[in-house]
């Protein structure tokens, strides 16, 4: 299929998977990028000898990514280092606790006993009251699957409901713990994909399980490496990479899409995917005469996740009380959240996100230093605060914050220091609102409810990413680009790729951390 042309908008994860999987399916590929360097919300800053990922920070299940590599006749441990973590977070609480959160089920239960004994011997109930979610998700593969029909979507709330997987995270999670620490351990996971605990859906509690199935790893050199290693692969098989041409229009003949224009002119292809945020592919780049669905009034009704502000900090001293990944909490937990997502407004109080890869790997920083970032959720750019006028007073508060919690003489430490929060989520990654992980993951924007991976509007255009089916996170990300790829093969006649979860795929990658899951 060397004359089927597809052109790819946006080089993240999303993007480099779907063009990659296209690639190997004999396509003719064109990845488009707007910044210098593929990665998305993925990108590398590097500065003084100082490496920061930018966003994604940690690898879960990465037979997944192993997948796109299988597609290409390759493998992913012929390119990347992966380092299994432990713990995978420590968590500090507000009242000076803390706890490790570990794979292994026994020492899980050996810390939670320390505050609550019926909560420790809770433990294995709840992970086998979530593994039907897992299963359903990961094992039946609907997480890679369109749900772009009223009848996908009929036929599994049965099952749904079944499994009570349409309880709120937290509603679920409380029903078997009851001491603070446990309730939030268990439950703050879908922060990760830019949902509210306290309203998503406990479908998303399959990402907890699928840590303690598959690990919590990290790849040498950064999640950059991953990134790299994907678009090394593309390119090996033959895709064309455009970096620093940002896509302004999908172009649409008849009701099909038919290419893209940048500033250098016009990419004629038979298939448009869009890696882009879906409300800047559907508000941005097609004309509003070309969207029934997707249109203005509902792109503005749309629920966006929250964002981030982030501080990505070199320090001439190491921390060691700060793990690989690190959770620093306020007291509040539901009122905080509804600061952010609700209210919309900066609280005087925060709880943070620091990732400290020197912890792993030393040559991430000069010797005896320290790369971290710190990751503060905010609310997005629908709250109307003014980023640019606060941001460095916001970044003071973040470090004397930090300063008083026990990093000592940090602001002195600190010899290099970049801020990057909602106003360059909407300018950098033309976000919409300046989300940072794209459609809010409740129930009324999940599967059936999100853009779909084959365009509502538009024939031969195509999603995939966050916005789409199955969602935000790493694994979420990779999973829509299988569903996507899927899509597509229905429609063009494209061969099948490597089953992932095929029996014996798990003996070719890396033995996770003993998991201990019941």
């Amino acid at each position: 299929m060397t004359d089927t042309r597809a052109i790819v908008i946006g080089g993240g994860f999303g993007g480099l998977a779907i063009a990659a999987r296209l690639q190997a399916a004999g396509m003719n590929v064109t990845l488009v990028e707007k910044r210098e360097k593929i990665g998305g919300r993925a990108y590398q800053l590097v500065d003084r000898g100082y490496v920061f990922d930018m966003g994604p920070s940690l690898i879960t299940a990465p037979q997944i990514i192993d997948s796109i590599f299988q597609a290409g006749g390759r493998r992913l441990t012929d390119y990347v280092d992966l380092v299994p973590l432990d713990p995978y977070y420590r968590i500090y609480f507000h009242d000076g606790t803390h706890i490790d959160y570990v794979g292994d089920l026994d020492r899980m239960r050996e810390q939670m006993a320390r505050f609550d004994s019926r909560d420790a011997e809770n433990l294995d109930g709840f992970m086998r009251d979530v593994r039907p979610i897992y299963d359903a998700v990961i094992g039946d593969r609907l997480g890679s699957k369109p749900f772009d029909t009223l009848g996908a979507m009929t036929r599994f709330l049965p099952r749904m409901l079944a499994m009570n997987a349409f309880l709120p995270v937290t509603t679920f999670v409380n029903r078997w713990f009851r001491d603070f620490r446990h309730r939030f351990v268990f439950s703050f996971h879908p922060l990760f994909v830019g949902g509210n605990p306290f309203k998503t859906p406990s479908i998303y509690l399959m990402i907890p399980f699928l840590e303690r199935q598959g690990g919590v790893w990290f790849s040498k050199g950064g999640m950059y490496s991953v990134i790299e290693a994907m678009g090394r692969l593309f390119c090996e098989l033959g895709g064309t990479v455009r970096t620093g041409e940002e896509v302004e229009e999908i172009l649409v003949e008849h009701g099909r899409a038919v290419g893209v224009r940048t500033p250098a002119g016009e990419i004629r292809g038979d298939i448009v995917v869009s890696n882009a945020d879906p409300g800047h592919t559907y508000g941005g780049l097609l004309d509003r005469t070309h969207r029934r669905r997707w249109n203005d009034r509902r792109l503005d009704r749309t629920e966006w996740s929250m964002s981030c502000f982030l501080l990505y900090i070199g320090t001439r001293r190491q921390y060691p009380q700060l793990e690989h990944h690190t959770l620093i909490l306020t007291e509040r937990y539901r009122g905080l959240l509804q600061d952010i997502f609700g209210r919309k407004i900066l609280p005087n109080d925060f709880s943070m996100y620091l990732h400290a890869p020197t912890r792993t790997d030393p040559g991430m920083a000069p010797p005896g230093s320290e790369s971290m970032y710190v990751l503060v959720p905010v609310a997005n750019q629908r709250s109307g605060i003014d980023w640019p006028g606060i941001k460095s007073a916001f970044a003071d508060r973040i470090i004397d914050f930090l300063e008083d919690w026990g990093l000592e003489d940090l602001r002195q430490e600190i010899e290099v220091l970049h801020v990057f929060g909602p106003d360059d989520f909407e300018s950098e990654l033309n976000a919409t609102w300046g989300n940072a992980f794209a459609i809010e993951p409740k129930f009324t924007q999940t599967a059936w409810f999100r853009p779909h991976n084959r365009s509502e509007d538009v024939d031969a255009l195509y999603l995939v990413g966050a916005g789409t089916h199955p969602g935000a996170g790493v694994p979420g990300v990779l999973l829509s680009a299988e569903t996507t790829y899927g899509c597509i093969a229905e429609d063009l006649g494209l061969p099948d790729q490597w089953d992932w979860d095929e029996p014996g795929r798990a003996e070719m990658m890396p033995e996770p951390t003993g998991s201990g899951v019941p």
